[in-house]
């Protein structure tokens, strides 16, 4: 595959900022106290952890478009959550990184927070606050007019973010899906579970071996042609357009109806694969947003996800990253 270094240099430094780009999906936030453990609790047999330092990142399809403010896109975001402390925190981080947070619906579930305890780089525990079962209307019918409001203002590509947590339901994707098909504006999704029913037609799916494998008969191997073969299946099996293959250690395959580009990964230390997913599904919506051919999107999205995996817990690239690595190719 030929790389036009140039145009993609050029895109990444100056044409970001036409883009407007839609994020609908789970949105959540991510905790972490960062501590040492020197002994164990005389109360019980655990770890007590001296907590050295802590913080509060974007998660989920907040740090889709976490990843999308930092490469300087217009960037709005859609989703759930609570009228908690979390919330506000989410609310403050938006603010300050410019996105817009119109389209999201306050619901009486709490707001979508993991909290991690890290003992070194170590995961020692994880606390989740969350409620998954499926929103319901009225909620969903206001973030479906949000959608739709926005499709009309005029945008270059939606991302639908489903981790799962009751956003992404069958009728709420499918009728973001038709409303994208009719404004003629592409939409993109990442995957959870095993019903890709709920994403039939769309243009782009951007799963990982494993949710590949969740939705195939049998299994397959994280081989190029076991994962075109598999590919193709769903495509012709869900009408989905292309799929990006996200591949860990593999790379990313990019497969179309006439086209199969497998990019292999950028040889380095992985310290953690967290957000690796956002990353890739942000910098390929922002590729197609900014008209970049598809190929070419695939290797930049695949060169995102390098320097994320270098970083740990959740991690969004930033402009100068994604230059820089582009030249550090």
């Amino acid at each position: 595959m030929e790389i036009n270094y140039e145009r993609l240099s050029k895109f990444v430094q100056d044409g970001t900022a036409a883009c407007r780009v839609l994020v609908v999906g789970d949105v959540m936030l991510d905790k972490y106290y960062y501590g040492e453990v020197t002994r164990i609790s005389p109360e019980a047999p655990v770890p007590v952890t001296h907590v050295l330092d802590q913080k509060e990142t974007l998660g989920g399809a907040a740090n889709v478009a976490h990843n999308l403010a930092l490469l300087g896109c217009q960037i709005s975001i859609a989703g759930y959550v609570g009228e908690d402390y979390h919330c506000q925190s989410l609310l403050d981080k938006f603010t300050s990184r410019g996105i817009d947070y119109k389209g999201l619906v306050h619901t009486e579930a709490p707001t979508t927070t993991k909290l991690r305890i890290m003992g070194g780089h170590q995961q020692m525990l994880r606390l989740d606050f969350e409620e998954t079962s499926p929103v319901m209307a009225p909620y969903s019918t206001r973030l479906l007019n949000y959608v739709e409001q926005k499709l009309n203002e005029g945008l270059d590509c939606v991302i639908l973010s489903d981790y799962g947590k009751g956003a992404c339901t069958r009728e709420t994707c499918t009728q973001i899906i038709g409303l994208c098909h009719a404004a003629g504006i592409p939409i993109i999704v990442d995957p959870k579970g095993s019903d890709w029913k709920k994403y039939a037609g769309v243009d782009y799916i951007t799963p990982n071996i494993k949710e590949i494998n969740a939705v195939l008969p049998e299994p397959v191997k994280n081989k190029d042609e076991a994962v075109e073969k598999a590919a193709r299946y769903l495509m012709r099996k869900y009408k989905i357009k292309n799929i990006v293959a996200t591949r860990s250690e593999a790379g990313l395959s990019l497969v179309r109806a006439d086209e199969i580009e497998h990019i292999p990964t950028k040889a380095q230390e992985v310290f953690d694969v967290s957000g690796a997913g956002d990353t890739v599904i942000a910098v390929m919506a922002l590729a197609i947003a900014g008209g970049i051919v598809p190929a070419e999107g695939a290797y930049l999205a695949n060169l995102a996800a390098s320097v994320v995996v270098a970083k740990l817990g959740t991690y969004a690239v930033s402009k100068e990253e994604l230059y820089t690595a582009l030249y550090g190719k």
